[in-house]
């Protein structure tokens, strides 16, 4: 793997879509220029007579980011339906299949800070997009950029048919009824604390299970998009303080929020205490596994936890590992019929839905988990650990100066520690970034940041917590942070 030297203005898709600063690089024309850049991909393919599906988050301007989006692609000839609501990117990725669509753009920036903004373009699967679409999309973005890209204006394209709004909900909640039996949760009597987090996920909960026993309780179900009061809307436990103090009052049941488009979620238990996302997903795959009794692959990316390879073994399901991003993730799933795929940052996709990420859908699977056993979010973790071992994990995530970024790379490459916090290395993989196995006793990565000027260092340890905090502190001196 070799250090991208390209300039930071270069438009450059990372994990998921082309991410950039509000009036910096993320300008009306350098979002053109990526909406006729999916132009001409639909055209080649074939499928421009499919039209295109158009949606933006909750994010400052992203409604006329989308009327950008829609003038360039309408007049290239191609039909676009337009949300006429702000949407999860589920949704829109949902919407791609009911509609039977040649694909979809996102206006987002999913987890980012209030100041940035970002274009997810999703292919006819309804999925991130692959690497070889991303660079088909990318190749064409230089002759693209500071062009002046031919558009129709928004009103004339609705007028002449070229530009339809639509409500993407209905079918979508629908999919989900599908999936669960939203019956019963409505009358498990749940008492659910939800944090939108002034995101897109607003109202969803809800809107689905209203009308019986269970109440759900929203913090930040509207839009402000400077997030005010977290960092960024990302449902970890530094942005959860507001939920997390609802919950002290007591009598809830779980804790559940959803990032800005949400595509991700957060679980807190029924104390309000944060379960880590990699906890949620080795949860969620349990509960898929053991208590619907259903079978299938598990994807995992490389800075999620080995507790699922380890319920892979117990009920005898393969487990893929793949780069960080559903980017990789949904082609594998969609590769292996796959039961669940997950990655670090909080995102779980599953199978009978979109290869994709929702964070509506995962958070709807914990809710099951709970009614079904009658047990509380910490008892179902008790009830993992017994099962797979007790798994800490943390991250740290150190911004860098643009000048620093070859040399601390460098450093990280040419690492080959013998021993990391006294646990001996066992094994050294650059499947994404550079992941050193501690044996039984863990790992520790190095990844540089797909869509933000970061280094992030991983750990997860096994049986003692004390050792997260040493192991992170061993990797920061080994590339010298």
């Amino acid at each position: 793997m070799t250090y991208d030297t390209r300039p930071p203005t270069f438009i450059k898709f990372g994990t998921d879509g082309w991410r950039a600063i509000i009036g910096e690089d993320y300008t009306f024309d350098n979002v053109r220029a990526c909406a006729a850049s999916v132009a001409m991909y639909l055209k080649k393919h074939g499928l421009a007579d499919r039209g295109l599906i158009v949606g933006y988050d909750a994010r400052f301007a992203s409604e006329d980011f989308a009327d950008a989006v829609a003038e360039v692609v309408a007049a290239q000839g191609i039909k676009v339906a337009l949300t006429s609501v702000l949407c999860p990117t589920p949704v829109v990725s949902y919407s791609i299949i009911d509609r039977k669509a040649g694909g979809g753009v996102v206006i987002t920036a999913s987890h980012n800070p209030w100041r940035w903004n970002g274009f997810k373009y999703k292919p006819d699967y309804g999925g991130s997009a692959s690497p070889e679409i991303v660079a088909q999309l990318e190749e064409t973005l230089p002759d693209l950029v500071g062009r002046d890209i031919p558009r129709m204006e928004i009103g004339a394209a609705k007028a002449a048919g070229m530009v339809e709004m639509f409500d993407p909900r209905p079918p979508y909640l629908a999919q989900l009824a599908r999936l669960i039996d939203l019956d019963s949760l409505k009358s498990a009597g749940l008492n659910v604390a939800y944090d939108a987090m002034y995101g897109t996920g607003a109202g969803y909960f809800g809107a689905l299970l209203d009308g019986g026993k269970t109440n759900v309780t929203e913090l930040h179900g509207f839009r402000n998009p400077v997030f005010p009061g977290m960092h960024a809307p990302e449902p970890i436990a530094r942005n959860l303080g507001d939920m997390e103090a609802l919950m002290a009052k007591g009598g809830f049941d779980v804790g559940i929020a959803t990032d800005g488009d949400a595509d991700r979620v957060g679980i807190a238990d029924e104390n309000g205490n944060f379960i880590n996302q990699l906890q949620v997903f080795a949860l969620l795959t349990y509960y898929l596994l053991e208590v619907r009794g259903e079978r299938g692959a598990i994807i995992k990316s490389i800075t999620t936890t080995a507790m699922v390879q380890r319920l892979g073994e117990i009920y005898n399901v393969p487990v893929h590992e793949t780069q960080v991003g559903f980017k990789f993730l949904g082609p594998k799933m969609m590769e292996t019929n796959a039961l669940i795929g997950g990655e670090e940052s909080g995102g779980y996709g599953f199978r009978g839905h979109v290869p994709e990420r929702d964070g509506t859908l995962a958070g709807l699977y914990m809710l099951d988990f709970i009614a079904r056993t009658g047990k509380k979010p910490s008892e179902l973790l008790a009830e993992l650990y017994a099962k797979v071992g007790p798994h800490y994990y943390d991250r740290l995530d150190i911004a860098l100066k643009e000048e620093d970024r070859a040399k601390i790379w460098k450093r990280a490459e040419d690492a080959r520690p013998d021993a990391v916090a006294g646990i001996k290395v066992t094994n050294r993989d650059t499947t994404d970034g550079f992941r050193f196995s501690l044996g039984d006793k863990g790992w520790l990565l190095f990844r540089f940041s797909g869509t933000e000027p970061l280094v992030r260092i991983y750990a997860e340890v096994v049986g003692d917590q004390s050792l997260v905090q040493k192991v992170l502190d061993a990797g920061r001196e080994i590339i010298g942070i």
